[in-house]
């Protein structure tokens, strides 16, 4: 069943135009009963309505009146926000009009009692302020549905923040929070800024349930610590858009989402090298395999605003290429930009195919993305993992050498230092194929130049513990961890895109570069901080009331409690100060060619126990955790090394 609006919602919603209308209406009446009403009192005769010269007083003080309440903004002023300047000046208009009723009965030679002005005063001062205040009470007495919240940051963005919030149907700001002592105790909209430490006695006398957080100039480090004082609190913090967004018009100042861990973690990007941005891309033909992947994708985007002739996109995945093809198509229509975007579906593992787009298309830069790269999926599918992360990268670089392609880079892992797992093994094997490749190419005078990018997680990539945390939490828990001590680095997509960028820029021939990714986190704590952050707290022993619970559900195969980025100690630092590079061992070609030979026989003979031993033969300092994991192996019967695939 449908309700339609009562006419004070109506009259709430209406148009700032037709409010203005009915408050000038408004007044005129209210000019007209105080008139009549100040006579009468004097009179006490119905015989003052038969008086002509009474009227004509009357409608030349209605017109004088309204535009003396016109220039002195009484129609400017939003009624839910009136106060004592407002009264001030609704005192002034009466006073004004007043002196004009005198002055008028004195030109038209209109007979006027001498106390009417004095009542005509009064009884104007109640209607015109009265009917005003009476309005804003009622505003005040609908406010009180909407949910209370504190706004943390009294700056220009959370009194925008504030006044949005007022005219909405959602939250009511009750008070500011200030770290500024110059602003605090100071009233803003008609709510008070007080000191951080005040906080807790807020939370308890409004009951709020939220925090909204809006310092989007402020820097990561800022917030950070901002967070660490407002984690305990029980209640959920909400933060606003970030300053880009809001300067952009992609974001509106109202629209809040929960606190992003990259806040949480204080990290704040450094202004990237623009030459370095440039240098491989700007009027190039760019490749870029696995071009639908969460980094994948991200390089586009940035790729795509530096310039390049042209994109191509090779991914294995119909929908992610649809979905990233789609999406640059957007960003270059917004940005003007007349670029070619050509998009491939395509396996690494197909060098006839790779070979035939790069001549075609006169690839120069390529970014190598493409991998499998879940730790226990790997485990459970060797031979699909050692296919795509070494030989897809083999033929990846043989077709870019080919093909005369100028710069390859490629995207590795923090798992390819003393791997413990077969994705670790493998990235550290293309890390050496690469390598070894690159001292080729230096004896040969080739043109090729290859490097490699090694960093950590990323936040929000797919498989990314945080979008998997915020998803539990909203239903309830548990949040699971594999282990109490497990810690992992963390960076943000577009932060690890752009240094990948730059360092491949960097490359001379065989360079592993290698990301700072600050300091390093316990997933634990992670955990913990957003079921604090959503205004909830851990259920344990010691706090059996807690809503949310972590469960640790122990190490996956594979998997490893600490992830470390360099090998040895050798490592120096370039001229960008997230960029390191690392100088560590390799094989020559002919001895890595003989290792790649045998594992792709034993690859085809499905020999998982030959793929072990050749990826522990391989100097990537491989300590498997487990046994052999595949699924498809454990499953065969006990005579499966007898087995051959035809």
């Amino acid at each position: 069943m449908i309700f339609s609006p009562s006419p004070i919602d109506a009259l709430f919603r209406a148009p700032r135009l037709i409010k203005r209308v009915i408050s000038v209406f408004a007044d005129l009446c209210f000019v007209g009963i105080a008139f009549w009403a100040a006579i009468m009192v004097r009179v006490d005769s119905f015989s003052i309505f038969s008086n002509s010269q009474f009227w004509l007083l009357l409608f030349s003080l209605m017109p004088i009146t309204v535009l003396i309440n016109i220039k002195l903004g009484l129609y400017r002023a939003v009624i839910r926000f009136i106060g004592t300047k407002a009264a001030t000046s609704i005192g002034i208009a009466v006073v004004f009009s007043t002196v004009i009723l005198i002055l008028l009965s004195y030109y038209l030679h209109v007979p006027l009692p001498r106390t009417v002005p004095i009542v005509f005063a009064a009884f104007l001062m109640i209607l015109i302020g009265g009917s005003r205040f009476v309005f804003r009470a009622l505003l005040s007495n609908k406010s009180k549905t909407k949910e209370r919240v504190i706004i943390y940051g009294a700056g220009s963005s959370g009194r925008q923040l504030a006044r949005s919030l007022i005219q909405g149907n959602e939250y009511l700001p009750v008070a500011f929070i200030d770290d500024d002592v110059r602003i605090q105790k100071s009233v803003v909209y008609g709510i008070t800024v007080f000191n951080r430490s005040d906080i807790d006695a807020l939370i308890i006398k409004y009951s709020v349930n939220r925090i909204l957080l809006a310092m989007p100039r402020e820097s990561k480090k800022r917030i950070a610590r901002v967070l660490d004082k407002l984690e305990n609190l029980s209640v959920e913090i909400l933060s606003i858009p970030g300053s880009a967004d809001l300067v952009s018009g992609s974001a509106k100042i109202d629209e809040l989402h929960e606190v992003s861990i990259d806040d949480l973690l204080g990290r704040d990007p450094v202004q990237p090298n623009q030459d370095l941005l440039q240098a491989d891309i700007r009027n190039k033909v760019i490749m870029i395999t696995g071009a639908g992947g969460s980094i994948g994708s991200e390089l586009c985007r940035q790729i795509l605003q530096q310039h390049p002739k042209k994109i191509v996109l090779l991914e294995l995945s119909e929908f992610a290429l649809y979905k990233i093809n789609g999406e640059l198509q957007i960003m270059a229509k917004k940005l003007d930009y007349d670029l070619i975007i050509v998009p491939l579906l395509g396996s690494v593992q197909q060098k006839n195919r790779l070979l035939t787009v790069m001549r075609t298309f006169a690839v120069q830069t390529i970014y190598h993305a493409a991998a499998y790269k879940h730790v226990p999926v790997v485990e459970h599918n060797v031979i699909e993992g050692v296919r795509n992360n070494i030989f897809g990268t083999l033929f990846v670089a043989e077709a870019a050498i080919e093909a005369q392609v100028e710069t390859f880079v490629l995207i590795s892992t923090d798992k390819a230092v003393r791997p413990t797992n077969v994705m670790g093994t493998t990235k550290r094997m293309a890390e050496l194929v690469l390598q070894a490749l690159a001292d080729q190419i230096a004896k040969t005078k080739g043109k090729t130049r290859f490097c490699m990018v090694r960093f950590g997680n990323v936040l929000g990539s797919s498989g990314s513990v945080v979008p998997l945390f915020r998803e539990q939490i909203k239903s309830g828990g548990p949040i699971t961890v594999t282990h109490p001590e497990i810690i992992r680095y963390f960076m943000t997509i577009p932060e690890a895109s752009q240094l990948v960028i730059q360092a491949g820029s960097m490359g001379k021939g065989g360079d592993v570069f290698v990301l700072d990714m600050g300091d390093p986190v316990n997933i634990s704590d992670l955990a913990t901080k957003m079921i604090h952050l959503s205004g909830l707290t851990v259920l344990d022993k010691l706090n059996p009331e807690g809503e949310i619970a972590i469960e640790y559900t122990g190490l996956r195969q594979g998997e490893k409690l600490f992830e470390e980025l360099l090998i040895g100690d050798d490592i120096t630092q370039t001229d960008h100060r997230r960029i390191m590079s690392a100088h560590e061992s390799w094989l020559p070609w002919p001895e890595l060619q003989q290792i790649l030979v045998k594992l792709d026989e034993a690859c085809h003979q499905f020999d998982h126990e030959e793929i072990r031993r050749l990826l522990l033969q391989a100097p990537t300092g491989f300590v498997p955790k487990d046994g052999i994991c595949d699924l498809v192996w454990n499953a065969k019967d006990t005579e499966k090394d007898n087995y051959k695939v035809v």
